[in-house]
């Protein structure tokens, strides 16, 4: 389990935030200057260099979001200019995807960012990019509820995979409802039907909490207290869940850490919007119904994170990964991305560092002293995560966080020579949420605005 830091401070992480951010705006202008946008997205790195990998275009909002948000940390107008352009020019077939469920990574990322700026005054105000930016977060947000699946206790937005599956890491993509929701917006459907994105927001996080969490209630043998499932079947005929599965994990049985940390972090923040709303505000359940539901997957899945992940808060790919037994006692001492048996995900841990910090914060806030345990366990990982053998240095490689792995059991990652497993390699998601989660510890060790997804109005 994480050997967490009980004395260390936000503060003491300042000196390797400045490194951060140098390394980070160099990485940017790297692949800009080297990367070919007509091959698709940037996916993940083979030998330093970024490359594509099609499966969805799930990561080009990382790709210019990352700029923004080095504009947002640092004050570098070419990082706005490069962030700014590419949004115009490439993101708006990403509003109208009716195919993925990514809309919360890519226009959140980038056209939410932007608006965010906007409102907290750290980029000119012009009513028509406003305008320009609200409309694409509104659209963003229906179009995403659109892609529904109703079941017996409401309804979740069914992943790529087919209206039966339902994935994890969509919990993120709830923000685009949220957003949309928050500007006024709706879906509107056959007959004129207007259908509350709030709504079903709701459901999509209930269904979450409820199936793709697990709280060690007897639903089957491997029901571990805050473990996760990639992916939950459905009957689409009869709206039954059938089982558990996975994509990108080893089993369904197991837990696959990327798609943790997506609930860690996903719960946490959406968490601080819910707790914005008047205690009256009409949400279907009522407030505290789903804050409760909310509020117990984040603590379970942070609990989970804390106690399966090695001492120094990276975790490997897969909490069940076959070959871990070979490691020995690899729980108690560092993870080593350099093993001959299972890779680390650097990705995950970037993920997750964000999802403890803000439920730690969130507890703090409410007087709830349990609330430093998770905030401790946030800084001890961003401690190991924003060094080596995490960080960057080489100004050849493209990526900013190493040893990050996609898809283990495709085998879509590269294994460089003389290793057995993938490791050097950076992706476009872990480099962005270690980008994000870098802006937010920075805004609150120099006292700025409390970073948000929906800081916008």
């Amino acid at each position: 389990m994480i050997q967490i830091k009980g004395n260390i401070q936000a503060g003491d992480l300042k000196d390797k935030l400045n490194r951060f951010w140098d390394i980070s705006g160099s990485k940017i202008s790297l692949i800009e200057k080297n990367y070919d946008p007509t091959k698709g997205s940037p996916v993940f790195t083979v030998g330093g260099g970024y490359t594509t990998r099609g499966w969805t275009e799930w990561t080009q909002g990382f790709q210019y979001g990352s700029a923004i948000l080095q504009y947002d940390a640092t004050g570098d107008k070419a990082s706005l200019e490069n962030g700014r352009k590419n949004t115009v020019s490439a993101m708006a077939p990403h509003i109208s995807h009716t195919g993925v469920h990514d809309h919360g990574f890519n226009n959140v990322s980038t056209y939410g960012n932007l608006l965010r700026l906007m409102h907290e005054g750290k980029i000119p105000y012009d009513e028509w990019e406003k305008q320009f930016y609200i409309l694409a977060l509104k659209i963003s947000g229906a179009v995403q509820a659109g892609r529904w699946t109703v079941i017996k206790e409401g309804g979740f937005i069914h992943s790529f995979n087919g209206p039966h599956s339902l994935f994890v890491d969509t919990v993120r993509s709830v923000r685009a409802l949220i957003l949309s929701h928050d500007l006024g917006h709706f879906l509107q459907a056959e007959g004129d039907q207007r259908i509350s994105l709030l709504e079903r927001a709701v459901q999509h996080l209930t269904a979450t909490a409820r199936y793709s969490v697990f709280y060690d209630e007897g639903r089957d043998t491997y029901d571990a207290w805050g473990r996760t499932a990639h992916e939950c079947i459905f009957n689409v005929k009869d709206g039954n869940y059938r089982c558990p599965n996975s994509q990108q994990g080893y089993t369904g049985f197991s837990t696959w850490t990327r798609g943790l940390a997506w609930a860690m972090c996903g719960f946490a923040e959406e968490l601080e919007w819910f707790d914005r709303l008047p205690e009256n505000a009409d949400i279907p359940g009522g407030k505290q119904e789903i804050m409760n539901l909310m509020l117990k997957a984040a603590k379970v899945t942070c609990d989970f994170y804390i106690q399966n992940t090695p001492a120094d808060g990276i975790p490997y790919w897969d909490t069940g990964a076959p070959q871990l037994h070979k490691l020995g006692d690899y729980l108690n001492k560092p993870a080593d991305p350099f093993n001959e048996y299972e890779p680390v995900d650097s990705s995950a841990a970037a993920i997750a560092a964000q999802g403890l910090l803000r439920l730690g914060k969130f507890l703090q806030q409410k007087g709830d002293q349990g609330g430093t345990h998770y905030w401790q366990a946030g800084l001890t990982v961003l401690d190991t995560l924003f060094d080596r053998p995490y960080l960057s240095t080489d100004p050849r490689h493209e990526g900013l966080i190493l040893h990050a792995v996609y898809h283990h059991p495709n085998g879509w990652d590269h294994i460089p020579a003389g290793s057995r497993i993938p490791n050097g390699e950076s992706c476009m998601w872990g480099d962005y949420h270690a980008r994000e989660v870098a802006l937010y510890l920075q805004r609150i060790i120099n006292n700025e605005t409390y970073h948000s997804f929906f800081n916008i109005q």
